[in-house]
């Protein structure tokens, strides 16, 4: 049952993949909820909650600045979500990459201060540690970035800027998302776990390359919880605050990952390629969020992994390869 809240909180990016997860949490905690977005993967995810009472749908811009302004008025909160999404797609649009994730976000983060937003909660994602220098570490929130890709540098500028706010009374934390996986409203196959399992249950062979470098996952259900329980908790515990999104036992290699995969789906093909395609590599340790907010997790990588196996073999998809599951 929606509990009784007077907060409105603005979405943006809240028909993607993670943001209509998150739209769709919102809700059902009860807030009143904005979804902002220029919808250039298409609305159909918003269909589930179009006819909520605490639901409001604007399509808008990042880059319009009247149009962000006039979503603003009456907001309580932001959860800044809208981006261009990968390093595939910001090495295919730089310019528009960093017009979006860096000049529209940092004015976006003006305009919440001249309409007094009271907190603003930022996704930003693990790839900003790049590659960990030994591979027995763990990176905490207070390990070296070292963004390797133009996606993660313009994570990390922002991040910079919102953590050098010093006399801002805006409420502000920062959630690095581990790399996702899992079925939201806005399917998404162009993720490792996703696409590794749709490949395997389409009796696709797959040629894997790095297998052996790390990444934490997360389902993207509980990197949708993390952004509502940064807005629920104390001011006090998450101004000002960066925080791992996942748990600390889902580091896994890709190697790994197909280990899980087999496990669903004996008969796949797979090849290992020695060449180094993408440098990342990094194990993420996430016991901040849980110790300090109280987050966990509430499906695993094997989970995830039947999840989407079921999907594609139930044929639920029924065009699992077309490029609208992609972000490119």
């Amino acid at each position: 049952m929606d509990r009784k809240r007077t907060q409105k909180v603005l979405v943006t990016g809240g028909a993607g993949y993670i943001g209509s997860e998150l739209v769709k949490n919102l809700l059902q905690e009860g807030f009143q909820t904005i979804a902002f977005d220029n919808l250039s993967f298409g609305g159909e995810s918003l269909l589930g909650v179009w006819g909520h009472p605490n639901f409001r749908f604007i399509k808008g811009d990042l880059l319009n600045e009247a149009e962000v302004k006039a979503a603003l008025q009456g907001v309580d909160y932001v959860c800044h979500l809208a981006a261009i999404v990968g390093e595939p797609p910001c090495k295919k649009y730089p310019d528009q990459a960093r017009k979006v994730n860096w000049d529209a976000s940092v004015r976006l983060y003006e305009l919440c201060e001249a309409a007094k937003i009271e907190r603003f909660v930022f996704a930003s994602t693990c790839s900003n540690y790049g590659k960990m220098a030994a591979r027995d570490t763990l990176l905490d929130e207070e390990g070296v970035l070292n963004p390797i890709s133009l996606y993660a540098e313009t994570k990390v500028n922002f991040e910079n800027y919102l953590l050098g706010l010093k006399d801002s009374t805006i409420c502000r934390t920062i959630l690095r998302f581990s790399t996702v996986y899992g079925v939201s409203p806005r399917l998404r196959f162009d993720l490792t776990v996703n696409e590794f399992t749709r490949d395997a249950a389409l009796n696709k062979p797959l040629l894997i390359y790095g297998e052996h470098f790390w990444r934490p996952y997360c389902h993207v259900s509980d990197l949708a919880n993390s952004v509502k329980i940064a807005l629920l908790s104390d001011k006090e515990k998450v101004a000002n605050q960066a925080f791992n999104v996942g748990d600390t036992s889902q580091n896994y290699t890709k190697k790994m990952l197909m280990d899980e995969i087999k496990k669903v789906i004996p008969n796949v093909q797979v090849n290992y390629h020695p060449v180094v395609t993408d440098p990342r590599d990094y194990k993420v340790n996430c016991d901040k969020i849980k110790n300090i907010l109280g987050f966990t997790i509430s499906k695993t990588v094997p989970q995830g992994i039947r999840e989407i196996a079921a999907l594609v073999q139930n044929k639920v998809i029924s065009e699992p390869l077309s490029v609208k599951y992609g972000n490119v």
